[in-house]
């Protein structure tokens, strides 16, 4: 990070005692206790990217609560292609419905779940009750520049806790010595350095008075993705 950014990030909302750290997860958590601060969720669960958010709360909601009733999930014919893909890696179909024009703006559902694409939005209290909302912090166009990692924001507590070790290869928060396995999951919990890092840019979001800023939904273009075959099974 460049001393010049440095210099125009407030910290004012940061308490230093937040920074010292007991061990290698307390900056992960410390990062999620600030985003649930600023977007408004009850619980925030950090992860490598918003794709592989995306498929965590997908599955949770079609293999572990089973709360999906219908195997089809819609989503616009434009969006990141990532997108559908997580749908199938989740044992899911992919519905179509089209967008005018070749943009996309701001958080949308994938409708027929409680799960949101939020990767184009990021603000203070974003956040909407009952949902599993994936926020991106990949890429040079994002509101968070964080150069890779995502969120995953809910109020559902039994789903934080799955996320948080179905994240982790299973794993709780402890040295795999003194875990006793009883999970399977994924690799794909945030890099401790990365959320460090995510700790010092959050001054951005809040004023010189310490107040949390509002920032406008991003827009972007993408191909109509209902046309490739790949995504149609």
């Amino acid at each position: 990070m460049n001393l010049a950014l440095l210099n125009n990030l407030n910290f004012k909302h940061i308490k230093i005692n937040t920074l010292i750290m007991k061990n290698i997860y307390d900056v992960t958590e410390t990062f999620e206790n600030q985003l649930a601060n600023y977007t408004g969720a009850k619980y925030v669960v950090t992860v490598d990217n918003a794709s592989n958010g995306l498929f965590l709360a997908l599955y949770y909601e079609n293999h572990v609560k089973k709360s999906i009733k219908n195997n089809t999930i819609t989503i616009p014919n434009r969006t990141y292609p990532s997108v559908p893909c997580e749908i199938i890696h989740a044992g899911l179909k992919v519905g179509w419905e089209k967008v005018k024009g070749k943009t996309i703006k701001g958080a949308y559902p994938l409708k027929g779940s409680n799960v949101w694409d939020a990767a184009l939005s990021f603000t203070h209290n974003m956040y909407k009750p009952n949902t599993h909302m994936c926020c991106s912090f990949t890429g040079p166009y994002k509101h968070f520049k964080l150069s890779k990692g995502g969120a995953i924001l809910t109020d559902d507590y039994d789903a934080y806790l799955w996320f948080r070790r179905a994240r982790y290869s299973g794993r709780r928060p402890v040295s795999y010595h003194d875990d006793n396995f009883d999970m399977l999951g994924w690799n794909f919990y945030m890099m401790p350095e990365l959320a460090a890092r995510g700790i010092l840019l959050m001054g951005q979001f809040y004023d010189l008075n310490g107040m949390p800023i509002y920032n406008e939904d991003k827009e972007m273009p993408y191909p109509d993705l209902s046309k490739f075959k790949i995504y149609n099974q």
